[in-house]
């Protein structure tokens, strides 16, 4: 049985890595890895990839950057060319980002089966991009790979079958747990002791000009009692130069994106994370580092429920508040979420070899 897997932005790789290793001990699948290029620069792709211990990409689709019509479009159209050559039985794709709806398409039109990582996680908030994209690759997968227990009801009430679903944990924290050991301590000049974390990207919250201001303004402010440390992303630091008036304060650390190493040992040792990203909230809730993140609501709920997370979403006064609570000593603390100890790609390469033994498919 030939698996196409497809990995675009960082998120992608960490979830697929897992899945990737686990399905080398099965020789009755065969593998072919395509990297549509949705992060294509060296601090966002390359070194993910090196630090990861990936195979390099069979094909590299080179898409670039562009509007979510245009990029989402760009990768349809060279992607279906890659399945019309490749004829594989199965399409596996991760999470949410326009790569994965994206190639879902294709596959759907041309027959392909779909296999969902990260299945059934919904925010019920349509005006982000990411909730479309995996609300419409739900409709349109035939198994599906949940990462807790109300992705499995979301996908019932939606009309999936219950025999296609699979509660299989987080395969992202499968990478957390194989590298933790290796994370490394990046070079910060002048960061010393405790420190917060922030990163941002959600458009909301970084487009706006007004909501960036707000929010800078507010991690300024946090700066004067402990040390931010936000790595920024090239796009929203021009954002931020051109904005007249905003000036980061002194004990706010804006630096370069980071890689996956570095960055784990920034989260496993900040005091707490500021975070609008999905991925940061499960992470955070695994290291058990407090988590405050700045949207209205979250796809990942067991990470409140659970684990560390609180959502404060763009109220600046809230943030400030619940950081210097965890500053003060008064922190949330949490518990590890079901499947949630870096077996979760062994589950999915199980299922997978079972498949491919059923249809007594082989390379």
């Amino acid at each position: 049985m030939k698996i196409v897997h497809i990995v675009g932005a960082r998120p992608n790789f960490m979830k697929a890595a897992p899945v990737l290793f686990a399905l080398r001990k099965h020789p009755q699948v065969e593998q072919l890895l395509v990297h549509t290029g949705q992060h294509y620069d060296e601090r966002m792709s390359d070194i993910f990839f090196r630090q990861l211990g990936m195979p390099r990409p069979d094909i590299n689709l080179d898409v670039g950057s562009g509007s979510h019509a245009v990029q989402t479009a760009e990768i349809m159209v060279r992607f279906e060319r890659v399945l019309l050559a490749q004829k594989p039985d199965w399409l596996m794709v991760y999470g949410d980002v326009n790569s994965t709806i994206a190639c879902a398409l294709v596959a759907v039109k041309l027959g392909v089966k779909i296999a969902h990582v990260e299945a059934g996680l919904r925010s019920w908030d349509r005006s982000m991009p990411e909730e479309i994209n995996r609300v419409l690759t739900d409709q349109i997968s035939d198994l599906f790979f949940t990462p807790s227990t109300d992705g499995d009801e979301n996908l019932k009430r939606e009309g999936i079958a219950p025999e296609k679903i699979h509660f299989v944990g987080n395969c992202m924290i499968d990478t957390l747990v194989r590298l933790l050991a290796q994370a490394r301590k990046p070079g910060i000049d002048g960061l010393e002791g405790r420190f917060a974390l922030v990163t941002l990207h959600r458009p909301s919250n970084v487009d706006a000009p007004e909501e960036l201001e707000r929010i800078v303004q507010t991690l300024s402010e946090l700066g004067e009692e402990i040390p931010v440390v936000f790595p920024i992303h090239p796009r929203t630091r021009q954002r931020l130069a051109g904005m007249a008036g905003v000036s980061p304060g002194a004990g706010l650390y804006l630096i370069e994106p980071q890689g996956y190493l570095e960055f784990l040992w920034l989260q496993q040792h900040a005091t707490m994370i500021l975070t609008d990203s999905g991925g940061i909230q499960e992470e955070a809730t695994f290291l058990n580092v407090p988590c405050l993140t700045i949207r209205e609501n979250t796809e990942r709920p067991i990470t409140c429920d659970l684990g560390t997370n609180i959502l404060v979403g763009r109220d600046m006064e809230r943030l400030k508040r619940e950081a210097r609570r965890i500053l003060g000593g008064d922190r949330k603390t949490g518990t590890l979420p079901p499947y949630w100890e870096g077996q979760a790609g062994e589950r999915v390469a199980r299922v997978m070899a079972g498949v491919a033994d059923a249809q007594g498919i082989f390379p």
